[in-house]
């Protein structure tokens, strides 16, 4: 009896199923760099990578490698060490701002729930990343891909309650509490803190609690 010849044997066997990460993670460009040194030119890769949890955290970093999984590879880890944490309220910035990089101005400003993501390119993939779901933004300036992703990346850094987020500092459970109660409160939602003595056996809440 062959092998192929098995009813036990499946073609997908050897496919493995990729797990969910922490960010989601998109690969902006992949482009073809040349050095010149001694004895010749050094060919390599540079891959543009930004990653986040769209739920405001986003980062953008670069890599370089003689091939190209190795870039991306390199890429990713980068993004995670510069990592910001982007203040959404309502699904959209907390306000408008203009800001100059290099050869490319950004200009994002608020939007009300249900216009979008009004961006392209660059800008599009690093603000769906953040999670901003309602944002109107002009880019003038030049087309380059990593220039106009740095500077989105450095207009969301100047929004005001912006801030960078730590790989290596360990999370703190509080502060995130803190952050999803004030999501809650502007959503209409009550939030109310309940103790162990407030919750029976079957994890139920007690009546008049």
């Amino acid at each position: 009896m062959s092998k192929t010849a098995r009813p036990d044997r499946k073609k997908n066997d050897r496919r493995r199923k990729k797990e969910p990460g922490e960010y989601e993670e998109t690969t902006l460009s992949v482009d073809r760099v040349t050095r010149v040194v001694a004895g010749g030119r050094r060919m390599r890769f540079r891959s543009v990578v930004v990653i986040g949890d769209k739920k405001g955290k986003v980062g953008l970093g670069t890599g370089k490698a003689n091939d190209v999984q190795s870039s991306v590879q390199k890429a990713t880890s980068d993004a995670k060490r510069h990592m910001i944490r982007v203040p959404i309220i309502d699904g959209t910035i907390p306000h408008e701002i203009d800001t100059k990089f290099k050869a490319a101005r950004i200009r994002l400003l608020p939007a009300r729930e249900g216009t979008g993501v009004i961006a392209g390119g660059a800008l599009r993939v690093v603000l769906e990343h953040a999670g901003v779901k309602n944002v109107l933004s002009k880019r003038y300036g030049t087309t380059n891909k990593l220039v106009n992703a740095q500077a989105v990346m450095k207009a969301l850094g100047d929004l005001r309650g912006s801030s960078i987020v730590d790989p290596n500092a360990p999370k703190d459970a509080k502060k995130d509490a803190e952050i999803e109660t004030q999501e809650a409160e502007r959503s209409g939602l009550t939030v109310k803190e309940v103790s162990k003595k407030d919750v029976d056996a079957d994890g139920t809440l007690k009546k008049g609690k």
